[in-house]
């Protein structure tokens, strides 16, 4: 964590200054606004902390309820949000209280007895060590407290505005809030009383139900599977042997149990199944009592039984898979002609069963994508088509995940003699893991991703998918370090530099390529930093030498890994990295080039380029594809 270099802070360097319409923000929803965001789930407070580092924005986000959720309903945390977290500071934080799903057992009717059921395979829930980080059980509510607090303590102070309700909303072609919106306070003493206010744009986080959606004329695309199940958050007497490991458990005649522990130690989660919904049902399975789930829960997990204490939450629900057809107010036709101002994010375009653990952990992912371009397109910085990109990357996933779900979900449904084995469920979950894991995700390429034409480079980091990290050893202070854990959600792209053979200040393509970076009109850094911003404002380039700590001198090192930052000018000491002689060469583990390359990663974390050294005018004009040259710009004004 980085600060002082704007002056001492004697406090909680967690919470940065104040600045811009961060300073004195008003109470009251203010008339017109830059961003409007409807709903406090996952994307929109996400969305919410990540336009909090943008003070020269207002941004706003309303909520129905009087105030922040209690309980929620999703709990799982893929290794991929918490990756996430690290990058909004709070990883080490939430992963202390969260509990650590390191295993999953699979239970199975007994062949003796198949009455009983008996523990079949154990399996690791990161079996090919995909993350240097843990899958999680953490309420949603304590996630959201999370975002609410960095967004709350972000330059902007962006805090939610509960207790208003949207009602509806018009999109104009005129003027710079084209975008009317009619909300309703939904809590306090003027419950009832309406009131319009416009924004730029507006992105609806609001659920399964969303408004925002139907305002848009978007519709939901699928249907429900015609199966239901009960889930519930108890205390239970039990002795069931596995009852603080996650399980999936099959019994022979009653359908199966998805089992989750919860943080804490002592509170867990079932999701029993109920069974075939018949047509005609009309919902009524809603309506199974808590009382019922949990002798379901009995009958399947015989000989064990369960003894419910006490009941945090309980719910019936029917699964269901559906995907909107588009995340924005765009017609499709006109995809490409015209910019969107409306989007859709969360289980507002994407809805599925809760047993793969997906809702919450790609909700965030919508928020996160669409977050950086929404700053750069109202700070000037890219046009407005760049916003075109959030749905066409997001629907393709959602998608995926929808597919990936229902095969999911079914399976989980089966009886066991539907398998061709025994051992198939739980093949299928390890042969997964990298999807549910969050990591399958791959953007194609556009303007924003690169071609794989130099992917050989860097094999280690596929164009388009989330840059994995590595360990390397930070030259400045001689610590060892997680190279992307350093990358925080502040809009930046980082540039990762990996150098050739000769050392630091010796004569080398990457210092030839940093000379031209720092120095030349037509680098990035001159044609895209705003004039009076901090050369890494807009790029954070960083170098990994081939060299371990001692070969690398930092004075030898080319000025644009050391540069200059703050009002006091002070040097930036946290770009210059080299490989950790006490873990695997980082140039090995990743397949990096010992001729160098340049590894280009968007602000969401996703590598989006991969050049060698010596392509300089080929990196400026992928640059040039998605953002506005500022002298240009300077130059109109």
């Amino acid at each position: 964590m980085q600060f002082h270099h704007h002056g001492y802070v004697s406090g909680d360097p967690r919470v940065l200054r104040a600045a811009g319409t961060g300073i004195d923000r008003p109470a009251e929803l203010p008339e017109e606004m830059d961003v409007l965001i409807v709903g406090s789930g996952p994307a929109g407070m996400l969305l919410a902390a990540q336009l909090s580092m943008f003070p020269s924005l207002t941004t706003r986000l309303v909520e129905r309820r009087a105030g922040r959720l209690e309980i929620g309903q999703a709990d799982g945390i893929q290794a991929r949000s918490v990756e996430t977290f690290q990058a909004f500071g709070f990883a080490e934080r939430i992963v202390a209280e969260a509990y650590w799903l390191t295993a999953m057992n699979f239970w199975a009717p007994d062949p003796q007895n198949p009455s009983h059921i008996v523990r079949g395979q154990r399996t690791k829930d990161d079996p090919h060590g995909i993350s240097e980080f843990k899958h999680l059980i953490v309420n949603q509510a304590r996630v959201l407290d999370y975002f609410a607090e960095y967004a709350a303590n972000g330059p902007a102070r962006v805090r939610p505005d509960f207790g208003w309700e949207f009602v509806g909303l018009e999109v104009g072609t005129e003027g710079e809030y084209p975008v009317s919106v009619t909300l309703r306070r939904s809590a306090g003493d003027d419950e009832g009383t309406e009131r319009i206010v416009r924004a730029k744009y507006v992105v609806g986080c609001d659920g399964a139900r969303s408004r925002v959606r139907e305002a848009i004329g978007r519709k939901h695309i699928g249907a429900h599977a015609q199966h239901a199940w009960g889930v519930m958050d108890i205390l239970a007497e039990t002795d069931f042997p596995d009852i603080r490991t996650k399980c999936a458990i099959q019994s022979h005649e009653h359908g199966s149990i998805l089992h989750i522990p919860r943080e804490g130690g002592y509170l867990f989660r079932m999701y029993v199944d109920l069974g075939e919904v018949p047509e005609g049902d009309n919902g009524a399975v809603r309506q199974t009592s808590l009382e019922q789930i949990v002798a379901q829960a009995n009958r399947i997990m015989n000989p064990y039984t369960l003894e419910v204490r006490d009941v945090a939450w309980h719910s019936v629900y029917e699964v269901g898979h559906r995907v909107t057809d588009k995340f924005d107010d765009v017609p499709v036709e006109l995809t490409g002609r015209q910019d969107p101002r409306v989007f859709i994010a969360g289980d507002a375009c994407h809805t599925h069963s809760a047993k793969a653990g997906q809702g919450m952990n790609v909700s965030m992912q919508d928020g996160f994508n669409l977050g950086w371009k929404l700053a750069q397109v109202l700070e000037g910085r890219s046009p407005a088509s760049l916003l075109s990109t959030y749905s066409a990357e997001r629907q393709v996933i959602a998608q995926n995940l929808i597919d990936f779900d229902r095969e999911w979900s079914s399976m989980m449904a089966r009886k066991p003699e539907e398998f061709d084995s025994p051992d198939a469920l739980a093949q299928f979950y390890v042969d997964t893991a990298e999807f549910p894991a969050g990591f399958m995700t791959q953007y194609a390429p556009s303007i924003l991703i690169g071609t794989d034409e130099h992917q050989a480079l860097a094999a280690g980091f596929p164009i388009g998918k989330r840059f994995k990290s590595a360990h390397a050893m930070r030259i400045g202070d001689a610590n060892p370090v997680h190279l992307g854990h350093h990358h925080r959600a502040d809009g930046r792209w980082r540039i990762y530099a990996f150098a050739d053979a000769p050392a630091a200040g010796q004569p080398s393509a990457l210092g030839e390529w940093a000379e031209w970076m720092a120095t030349s009109p037509d680098s990035p850094v001159a044609t895209f930093t705003p004039a009076g911003a901090d050369v890494d404002s807009v790029f954070d380039v960083k170098v990994v030498y081939q060299q371990t700590l001692d070969g690398v001198e930092f004075g030898d090192v080319p000025e644009i890994f050391r540069p200059r930052v703050g009002p006091f000018a002070v040097i930036d000491y946290e770009k210059v990295y080299a490989v950790d002689a006490d873990q695997p060469d980082i140039f090995d583990e990743r397949g990096i080039d010992r001729g160098g390359c340049l590894v280009v990663v968007r602000p969401d974390q996703y590598v989006a380029h991969i050049l060698p050294l010596t392509a300089r005018d080929e990196l400026t004009r992928f640059f040039a594809g998605s953002m506005l040259a500022q002298q240009d710009l300077a130059a109109a004004s």
